[in-house]
């Protein structure tokens, strides 16, 4: 299906999986809770013990699928620290090796393996993502201008000379060097937009849409229909280092979008006042000066910061300073749809703070429907391997 099927496609409200931790958030305008628990991780935030996993209304193609999911994030959570601190590597041999050849009851592989764990108060909030088709065209062509580029060689880390060598310190910043050598700032959205990489970088595709690809990028990953009915999966290759600015907050602190107004604080309005007004939109969205870079993928999913691809209504995109990558998590909200049991695979810029969740609806049909209309609150539980809440209270 198109992205933008017209003016009134739904978009998500978070961002996309192939951003490995630093997918910014697809404003809508609307604020947000601030993150409920004031600590740096679930290490020290207050832990307590959930409900039984025998009592969770498991359905047997929701188990199934989340262990499927679980199974395929075991090649990387055994080799990985977990940095919310709440397990160790060794901690996920038994439930990896068990996952491994279960051929029970999917949901008795979670009963068996795993103890709920509440972190802070366990009220959470959810959004969604999901992956977004395109039209595109492998070489230039009429309507076909929108050039989708790869990583820049030029694109380096390194220090500017304002910089005292006494404040160096940490990972360098991204830039460029100039014609005179001088090490500056890489180029931001709007001169990307009006040639600055022409010639300079490899196009892997042209796209037909500049808003389309606009969001596209937000997102970090998506689907490009080709003009030959091919389809090519892009994903996220790099970022310029320039500022994100999530134009939704901007077009409603300046009363283009909301009440008032004719267009709604959602993707649906925003899109809309920018096709409306084409020279004001540009505008727009050059103000986010953050610019993806694309590389082509061969994966049957978009990849997610766990490095494996995520699958709809499976993955969920997590901060990894309150839940391990790996871990499953039951959610339960006031949108049904999103209730169950889902896999920490991905983050993303927006997903900060405990119990904070953003989940992943995959691509056509009503993916953009599910994910643009997500916004969810109810409880979450984090499963973790039995005996890590016994471990941590010692």
């Amino acid at each position: 299906m198109r992205f933008l099927a017209g003016l009134v496609a739904a978009f998500s409200l978070a961002g996309c999986a192939a951003v490995p931790g630093a997918r910014p958030p697809l404003d809508t305008g609307a604020v947000e809770p601030p993150p409920a628990i004031p600590a740096d991780n679930a290490l020290a935030a207050t832990l307590s013990p959930g409900p039984a996993i025998e009592t969770m209304p498991f359905q047997s193609f929701d188990a199934s699928s989340a262990l499927t999911a679980f199974r395929a994030s075991c090649s990387k959570i055994l080799f990985r620290d977990d940095v919310s601190g709440l397990t160790r590597r060794v901690d996920w041999q038994a439930p990896c090796a068990a996952a491994e050849n279960w051929s029970g009851p999917a949901a008795d592989f979670f009963s068996a393996q795993f103890e709920t764990v509440i972190v802070g108060d366990g009220k959470a909030f959810a959004t969604g993502y999901f992956e977004p088709e395109i039209l595109g065209s492998r070489t230039p062509a009429p309507g076909y201008d929108v050039p989708i580029y790869a990583m820049p060689e030029d694109l380096v880390r390194g220090w500017p000379d304002d910089i005292p060598e006494s404040e160096r310190s940490g990972r360098a910043p991204l830039g460029r060097y100039d014609e005179s050598g001088k090490f500056v700032r890489y180029y931001e959205r709007s001169q990307i937009v009006e040639g600055a990489l022409d010639g300079k970088v490899p196009v892997i595709a042209w796209a037909a849409d500049p808003v389309e690809f606009f969001f596209l990028q937000i997102q970090g990953s998506g689907l490009l229909r080709m003009t030959d009915g091919s389809v090519m999966r892009i994903g996220y290759a790099g970022q310029n280092g320039r500022e994100y600015v999530g134009i939704g907050r901007v077009m409603r602190e300046q009363g283009l979008i909301g009440d008032g107004t004719p267009y709604a604080t959602s993707m649906q309005g925003i899109v809309q006042f920018i096709r409306d007004n084409p020279q004001k939109g540009a505008e727009i969205m050059n103000l986010n000066k953050s610019w993806i870079f694309f590389r082509p993928l061969d994966t049957d999913g978009p990849l997610g910061s766990l490095e494996v691809p995520v699958k709809r209504g499976d993955s969920v995109a997590v901060d990894p300073n309150f839940v391990p990558y790996g871990a499953p998590v039951w959610l339960d909200l006031d949108r049904d749809v999103a209730d169950g049991l889902w896999i920490a695979q991905d983050t993303g810029g927006a997903i900060k703070g405990a119990n904070r969740f953003d989940t992943f609806w995959g691509n056509g049909g009503d993916a953009s429907e599910i994910a643009g209309g997500m916004s969810g609150r109810g409880m979450a539980y984090l499963l973790l391997p039995k005996g890590t809440l016994a471990r941590l209270q010692q």
